[in-house]
């Protein structure tokens, strides 16, 4: 494994984390849109405060690391995504700022009028922006990235980013997130006690589960026929991964079923990590497809080997806390009010 493919791994690491903790607050924001008026979904959007209050900053962590070592590691790869894909990023990176916004000002505001439109500030937000980072990813798996100079980049904005297999990753990252979100949300609610919204999240997690199954299925002929280099990749030296990831998210449902929640999370959460790394194995050893490999993408040796220092410096002074802060509150000791 060369240098490169080393900083490679420990940012997809991080598109990883960012792909399970901020795919479940983003699903959360979705079940937010979809509770009701503001009678009938009060209980359901405290629920959803409590459960995203202590972590959703430390969420959006993750995004800022795989964006320091992606323009630092792999300079070509940065300056081409940015250059070619900077309409769906913008909007993205917009829906991130409005969401947290709407999030935090939602209840301290005064008079229903601007609590609702923080609200719906919030939860649109949480639809819009893992569409618009699921459209990047597909721009970059179908190959509409190019590597090279600006005069060769293609020259409507829109094109690259709404291809089919763009449309298919921002469909897939939405329905993906309302999935996490709503089994993350069931074992929250259980936690609590309250049996209500534990069926409700167990109902809606199984309707998304099943969803995401339906256009999984029906993005094969998609990726066939549009991204065929990441087609072969994933029905070849990816198909553990693929395979893993189909029984994991079935399991889940399964288990969503017979009310095993604490189990049902683990394997949502291990189907998404097989969904991420099968995308990476389906597309190694390139970064831009059909354009430019790894070692071409990566920077000098020197500045990779002081990325890795850097990085193993930070993790002894950010991981340990951050972990505290995941297992308090997957206890429940920052959410429980009796405890507060």
């Amino acid at each position: 494994m060369s240098l490169a493919e080393v900083v490679l791994a420990v940012m997809w690491v991080g598109v990883t984390l960012y792909a399970v903790f901020a795919g479940a607050d983003f699903g959360a924001g979705f079940w937010d849109l979809f509770s009701g008026g503001a009678r009938g979904g009060r209980e359901s959007r405290a629920l959803i405060e409590r459960s995203l209050g202590p972590v959703w900053e430390a969420n959006h962590v993750w995004l800022i690391f795989v964006l320091v070592i992606l323009w630092t590691g792999f300079p070509a790869a940065f300056a081409a995504i940015a250059s070619v894909l900077y309409v769906p990023l913008t909007v993205a990176a917009a829906g991130i700022i409005l969401r947290g916004a709407g999030f935090v000002f939602r209840e301290p505001v005064e008079g229903v009028g601007m609590k609702r439109t923080f609200g719906a500030m919030f939860a649109a937000s949480s639809i819009i922006t893992p569409f618009f980072l699921g459209a990047v990813a597909g721009g970059v798996a179908s190959g509409r990235v190019p590597a090279g100079p600006v005069e060769g980049m293609p020259a409507h904005p829109l094109t690259p980013w709404t291809g089919p297999t763009s449309l298919l990753g921002g469909t897939l990252a939405v329905v993906t997130t309302a999935f996490l979100g709503a089994v993350f949300l069931a074992v929250d609610a259980q936690r609590q006690q309250n049996v209500e919204l534990t069926e409700q999240f167990r109902r809606r997690a199984i309707g998304a589960g099943l969803v995401a199954g339906a256009v999984v299925m029906g993005g094969i002929g998609v990726l066939a026929d549009d991204a065929p280099r990441l087609f072969t990749g994933l029905t070849g030296r990816a198909l553990p991964l693929v395979i893993g990831s189909a029984v994991s998210g079935i399991g889940a449902i399964v288990l969503l079923w017979k009310r095993r929640f604490v189990a049902a999370r683990l394997a949502a959460v291990m189907a998404v990590v097989a969904v991420v790394w099968g995308w990476a194995a389906g597309q190694y050893p390139e970064v831009l497809v059909g354009d430019l490999s790894i070692d071409g993408a990566a920077g000098s040796r020197s500045s990779l080997m002081a990325m890795l220092v850097c990085l193993a410096v930070g993790a002894i002074l950010f991981v340990p806390p951050l972990a505290l802060l995941l297992l308090l509150h997957a206890r429940g000791r920052l959410t429980d009010p009796a405890r507060q």
